[in-house]
């Protein structure tokens, strides 16, 4: 009788794993990191990712969001790709071409004429063929692009032209493209990890720093800077980079559904830092900050004699499509 009631209870036991196990095996959580602040949209359009990648993967997957460095810096996160550390990044396009040069393009600047010119390269064969070339370097997979704003120069003393940037000391990031707009004018480019700019500004370590509008108030620079110059050098775009080692996990199915996902987030975040721009300058002078419309062309006529110079990590052909873009 003992023996029966235990072979019954085996039996219920490999019946309720036979039904229930698939339906709750857990769904597998990818982590996304970034340098950005918890309240802008690179964020908040990607902590909504979240619930879109498990409807379209029927819960197999789902995104956990690490903001504000918390998982590294911008140099440590791409290397997590590879190690497998993460398994998607925001970054941007000098650091991917640390891994393959010619993507560094799209982040040099005075590279485009306007906003248009900039979302057609985005979706052009050229980028395309240069996301393959940066997936064969580095075995990282480029899925998007995300608008990340058009830079500007912040600082303590007044810009109006090139020649009132000779000597600054101006934070970039920490990728060697960054300099060449600050060379250009005669600055002194000094570059310094994205989580500790404020501090650096408010300690005078540097007496500027460059940036978008958005980024400008989301990491509250203003609060340390009395001018903004509307310089524009730089179109800039964050890619969103899946990892080598999680792509390669995934199936075909999914691999497609985090790529439309990936996109979907990409518009998201995009369509808000366009509005946003529209209405920081405003903003800005109305929390009593001078901001200083100039004239780009003689910064422009500067940095474009480096477009191609012992900095460029392109070719003359490469340079030669993206300009010819329309």
């Amino acid at each position: 009788m003992k023996i029966q009631k235990f072979a019954l209870a085996a039996l219920a036991s490999t019946m309720l794993v036979a039904v229930s196990g698939p339906a709750m095996s857990a769904p597998q959580t990818l982590k996304w990191a970034h340098v950005y602040e918890a309240s802008e949209p690179y964020h908040t359009c990607a902590v909504a990712a979240s619930d879109l990648l498990s409807k379209a993967t029927d819960g197999r997957y789902n995104i956990e969001v690490f903001p504000a460095s918390s998982l590294g810096k911008e140099v440590d996160i791409n290397e997590g790709l590879g190690l497998g550390t993460v398994d998607i990044i925001y970054t941007g396009q000098l650091f991917a071409g640390r891994a393959y040069g010619p993507i560094a393009i799209g982040g040099a600047p005075f590279m485009f004429r306007d906003y248009d010119h900039w979302d057609k390269y985005r979706n052009s064969d050229l980028f395309n063929e240069m996301a393959k070339g940066y997936e064969d370097a580095s075995g990282n997979h480029i899925t998007s692009m995300t608008y990340y704003g058009q830079r500007h120069v912040t600082s303590n003393v007044e810009i109006k032209t090139p020649d009132d940037m000779k000597g600054l000391k101006i934070r970039v990031p920490n990728a060697p493209l960054y300099m060449m707009f600050p060379q250009a004018v005669g600055a002194n480019p000094t570059p310094i990890a994205f989580a500790e700019v404020y501090l650096a500004l408010q300690q005078g370590t540097v007496d500027a720093q460059e940036n978008p509008l958005p980024t400008i108030q989301a990491k509250k620079f203003y609060e340390v800077q009395k001018y903004i110059t509307l310089t524009g050098h730089i179109s800039d775009a964050l890619m969103t980079i899946v990892g080598g080692p999680t792509w390669g996990s995934m199936s075909e199915e999914d691999r497609t559904a985090l790529d439309g996902v990936l996109d979907e987030t990409a518009e998201c975040a995009s369509s808000q830092i366009i509005e946003k721009e529209k209405e920081l300058v405003q903003w800005f002078k109305d929390n009593g900050v001078t901001v200083n419309e100039v004239d780009r062309t003689p910064f422009r006529e500067a940095t474009m004699k480096l477009h191609n110079g012992p900095d460029a990590t392109w070719d003359q052909a490469t340079y030669d499509k993206l300009q010819a873009i329309e």
